[in-house]
């Protein structure tokens, strides 16, 4: 299992991903990026790894994937900084698990690369949000060191922000 940056080797792994959501929501929002033309896709990603072409409000952020024998297994993407309105409700942090490999410890796997990765930028103070419905996001978040900062009403959502402090 490892972590790498997207690549157009896991393309077929990658639609199938996007298939097995069907219509639920996609987590993080690169997830949402249009793949019909896949490598127009990863040139997005890219730029938003350098922090270039980004929309308003947006910050330098970097996709990364864990694959595990061939397959496309999780997502995440990593801001590398904040702005205020992602510190309130956002975080560093957005990840999602494919369907299929659920309930197995990928997401807590995953959660523990980002993390680190984050600290090998020098990020000290990681804030991660989920919906406080989401319960195993908050246990991933939590068993990584995560510790509940606040709780934020967001349309008829509990948004919970936690908190990684690493010195």
């Amino acid at each position: 299992m490892k972590l790498i940056p997207p690549s157009e080797e896991y393309q077929y792994s990658y639609l199938n991903y996007i298939e097995e959501l069907g219509d639920e929501e996609r987590y993080p929002f690169p997830m949402d990026f249009d793949y019909s033309n896949f490598k127009q896709m990863l040139g997005k990603i890219s730029d938003f790894a350098a922090g270039v072409n980004l929309p308003p409000g947006y910050v330098q952020s970097s996709t990364l994937w864990l694959v595990d024998s061939g397959e496309l297994i999780g997502v995440t993407n990593i801001r590398h900084r904040l702005n205020k309105e992602i510190e309130h409700c956002g975080g560093h942090i957005g990840l999602g698990i494919r369907p299929s490999y659920r309930s197995k410890g990928y997401g807590n796997k995953l959660m523990a690369l980002s993390i680190a990765q984050l600290e090998d930028w020098g990020v000290n103070t990681i804030h991660i949000h989920c919906y406080k419905n989401n319960t195993a996001s908050s246990k991933a978040i939590i068993s990584n060191g995560g510790v509940l900062d606040s709780e934020l009403p967001i349309a008829n959502n509990i948004v919970q922000r936690y908190l990684v402090v690493r010195s």
